[in-house]
């Protein structure tokens, strides 16, 4: 099978009532180079039964089940493997409008030098999250960078090992280790990745609701 352009990982845990509205919008997208890779994260609700439809009609989209091991170890476990020249993410309760990969594309091969693109967010919701420094204080997401817009080189991302553990902050100390080094980094405003920030069961909605109401 000829490599896709893009794969997108979707780690999932206990979010069937959110992982179809996901789906959607990747089956949706303009641009059809890619392949999806869905680490269910050892789910005990009805995720199989939901997303089985899409694994039937759509053989780009593959399902890996792993015993619950968190987020970060189903996001590296996606990037192992991966087969498209980019990698980039789409959460289990986000979404991307229609037209988020054709404009990564037009991006990347129009800048083909970058091996890391970000940004281009709308968030619906709560903006604020807890600094990964100190817990005790928020910060606007507009400080942020977002794990949900990385589009970056499977060859980068596998020389840097992905993410890393920590509670709060994958995203961002990614983006600083690769940021200390030659890499190319390009980023974009187009606000085409849906960030929801709506629900109240995320860790860092737990840890400001903690923090802030103590």
């Amino acid at each position: 099978m000829q490599n896709s352009f893009f794969s997108v990982i979707i780690t999932t845990y206990n979010r069937a009532a959110l992982l179809t509205r996901a789906l959607e919008s990747l089956i949706s997208q303009t641009e059809k180079d890619w392949e999806a890779i869905l680490i269910d994260d050892g789910s005990t609700d009805d995720t199989y039964d939901q997303i089985e439809p899409y694994l039937n009609r759509y053989p780009q989209i593959q399902y890996k089940r792993q015993s619950n091991q968190g987020t970060v170890s189903a996001k590296n476990a996606g990037i192992a493997s991966a087969r498209g020249k980019f990698v980039t993410f789409l959460d289990s309760d986000d979404e991307y409008s229609d037209n988020h990969l054709q404009s990564r594309r037009l991006i990347l091969e129009e800048n083909l030098n970058v091996e890391f693109l970000h940004g281009g967010v709308k968030v619906i919701g709560n903006e604020y999250v807890p600094d990964r420094h100190d817990h005790s204080k928020k910060i606007h997401l507009s400080e942020c960078v977002i794990g949900g817009t990385f589009f970056i080189k499977k060859a980068v991302a596998l020389a840097f090992e992905g993410f890393k553990p920590f509670l709060v902050g994958t995203d961002a100390d990614l983006f600083e280790r690769i940021s200390k080094t030659k890499t190319t980094i390009l980023k974009t405003e187009l606000p085409t990745y849906i960030y929801h920030r709506e629900s109240n069961e995320s860790i860092t909605h737990n840890l400001l609701n903690k923090s802030f109401t103590e």
